[in-house]
């Protein structure tokens, strides 16, 4: 949520950061702004605009701004409403601050009562607008200093970029709980929210923690912690180009990731397997395997899809690892008072590595010490850091807002740790062997379910005018049919439901009729029966239903509307193939409903507010 650029160097055009932050747009936003420093009037120009950042472009291109340093910004209302005035950048009284932010002021209100009564003149219903009135409180010509002061009286989130008409050859950095990088390019830095947006200048990046203040120059930086002590900070590689985050020729950005499944999985798995001795080779969790042999429970904690693929998870984990497992909303997870102790492991999954309630969730663990590992897909962020160890998913930048490709492998790294954990206890050889041999097996097996997505193409013409639809599943495709529901209310807006097949009788079968359809989720397996007497259920009430199940399986035509089918693969892998038809299902749904379907209305890509 909120994209957030910065420049400091030997550059006046403001199109860099035009150009950075349209690569910051998945984010998810509903207004834009910049403030630059022209040297030559020693002052700071802003522009704002409600809506899309081509508004603001439009803007731009009829004023002739130059200057350093700038500052560019999308923002996501949360206080106040989406109007000009609540845009940042925000300003002080004298108009000699300005800055940029992400997150939210907790305190913000007595803040702003003290600063009202002490002649602040406030403009806007946002939070932020507290920041630049405290700093400009605080300053006597040095921004960073006002900027430490001001940040010991404020209690909340923030990723915060500020310029000072006063103190102009500086752009100030903060950071707390919300994620804030520095790019390092040729005598410029880059500030951002998102390693995308300094890819076309630099691959090298520094992450920001929490309680850490930057200070850019033209020629220099250094970053301090709020009682000034300098900090050393490791210089990380972005390991992807630009090109990994263009369409490549598709109409979206969703489609794209969708289709890329085979070689992201593949990724995922690269030199991971060891098929002949059944092992899984986990580089990033080796220095944690010895307390992993002893652990005897795992607590997965995630959100949204992350939390799905924590569901199928949590199946393997017990099933094949033979390890108790439960799973957790993180935004739930620390106000129930979780059991923690050294015999437990504290799984955190997350693709972009800085869902706030997850990073919150995970704070609270390390401080009663527990052993916290993490399944991350962007190398350097806040979960991959602050986690004692973890698994990279190798899948690449993911840019549409409804996630795809990260699902897929976040469950392909499930099993690997299954494989790994299990492997340690007492799974035998020949089922380590069957379950890594399968797992090379499964970037083909996803190759042929994206073979033919005309076929879900056309299921979408059919439906494409239902308002509702039910999603039902059993065991390991219970969490498919919740995935399939919010993938489907993400991208078409289309009010669906993702439902346990045993929960009909207990109350959603009352919604059933022959315009509510139905799609079951029914592979060959354990509880293929069980899904047969759901489906019959369903049928009796007239209730419209889509199969989806294993090839060559011809019993069920007779039963259901349509068929969609999968290839045969272990019963524990089969929600990696059954949930691709449901993402092309939930593509061709919004587009044909005239959708954006990379960016949904309402939506970010990275959730970094509670």
């Amino acid at each position: 949520m909120c994209g957030i650029v910065g420049y400091i160097g030997n550059k006046t055009d403001i199109k860099i950061g035009l150009e950075a932050l349209k690569r910051l747009e998945y984010r998810g936003y509903d207004s834009a702004g910049m403030a630059v420093y022209n040297p030559e009037q020693k002052e700071v120009s802003a522009v704002k605009a409600v809506g899309k950042i081509v508004n603001l472009e439009k803007k731009l291109a009829k004023v002739d701004l130059k200057g350093v340093p700038f500052l560019f910004y999308t923002r996501w209302a949360t206080h106040g409403g989406v109007t000009k005035l609540n845009c940042h950048p925000h300003t002080d009284c004298k108009k000699n601050i300005w800055l940029v932010h992400n997150g939210i002021i907790e305190n913000y209100q007595t803040l702003k009562e003290k600063l009202i009564q002490r002649g602040h003149k406030f403009i806007s219903e946002t939070d932020t607008e507290v920041l630049p009135h405290l700093i400009e409180h605080y300053f006597q010509g040095n921004l960073e200093e006002a900027v430490r002061k001001a940040l010991r009286f404020v209690r909340g989130t923030y990723a915060l970029a500020i310029i000072s008409k006063e103190d102009p050859e500086k752009l100030v950095l903060a950071r707390n709980s919300a994620p804030l990088l520095i790019g390092l390019g040729e005598k410029e830095y880059l500030a951002a929210s998102d390693p995308s947006a300094v890819i076309t200048h630099t691959k090298k990046v520094i992450y920001l923690d929490d309680g850490e203040v930057a200070v850019l120059t033209p020629s220099q930086f250094f970053i301090q912690d709020l009682n000034q002590h300098r900090i050393q900070k490791e210089v990380n590689e972005i390991d992807w180009d630009l090109e990994e985050a263009q369409k490549s020729g598709y109409p979206h950005f969703m489609l794209k990731e969708i289709m890329e499944q085979p070689e992201s999985i593949n990724n995922s798995l690269r030199g991971r397997l060891i098929i002949d001795s059944g092992l899984a080779k986990l580089g990033g969790i080796e220095m944690v395997q010895d307390k992993l042999k002893n652990i005897k429970k795992v607590n997965i904690v995630a959100c949204g899809t992350s939390y799905y693929a924590g569901l199928v998870g949590e199946y393997m984990l017990e099933e094949y690892a033979g390890i108790p497992t439960e799973i957790d909303l993180a935004s739930e997870f620390r106000y129930r008072k979780p059991i923690l102790d050294k015999k437990t492991a504290n799984l955190f999954i997350s693709q972009s590595g800085e869902t706030a309630d997850s990073l919150a969730a995970l704070k609270e663990v390390k401080r009663k010490e527990g052993l916290t590992l993490g399944i991350v897909n962007v190398v350097g962020s806040s979960i991959a850091r602050e986690t004692e160890a973890g698994v990279y998913n190798h899948a690449g930048p993911e840019i549409g807002v409804a996630s795809t490709k990260a699902f897929t492998s976040q469950l392909s790294i499930l099993a690997l740790l299954t494989l790994f954990l299990g492997r340690q206890r007492e799974m035998s050889l020949v089922m380590g062997q069957r379950i890594a041999k399968e797992l090379s097996k499964i970037p083909e097996l996803v190759k042929k379910v994206l073979d033919e997505p005309m076929q879900v193409k056309a299921l979408a013409e059919k439906y494409k005018k239902c308002d509702h639809f039910l999603f039902i599943g059993r065991k390991y495709n219970y969490p498919v049919a919740l995935e399939g529901a919010l993938k489907l209310k993400e991208i078409s807006y289309i009010h669906a439901e993702g439902y346990g097949a045993g929960e009909m009788k207990h109350g959603p079968i009352a919604l059933i009729d022959k315009k509510f359809p139905t799609l079951a989720i029914c592979p060959l397996d354990s509880v293929y029966e069980k899904m047969i007497s759901n489906i019959q259920e369903i049928k009796a009430r007239g209730g419209p239903i889509i199969a989806l199940t294993t090839e060559n399986n011809k019993d069920i035509k007779n039963m259901v509307e349509d068929v969609i089918y999968v290839p045969k693969t272990l019963e524990m892998l089969t929600p990696i193939l059954s949930v691709i038809p449901l993402q092309l299902f939930a593509y061709y749904m919004g587009v044909l409903r005239g959708c954006d379907v990379d960016k949904p209305r309402n939506l970010a890509k990275s959730v970094t507010v509670e």
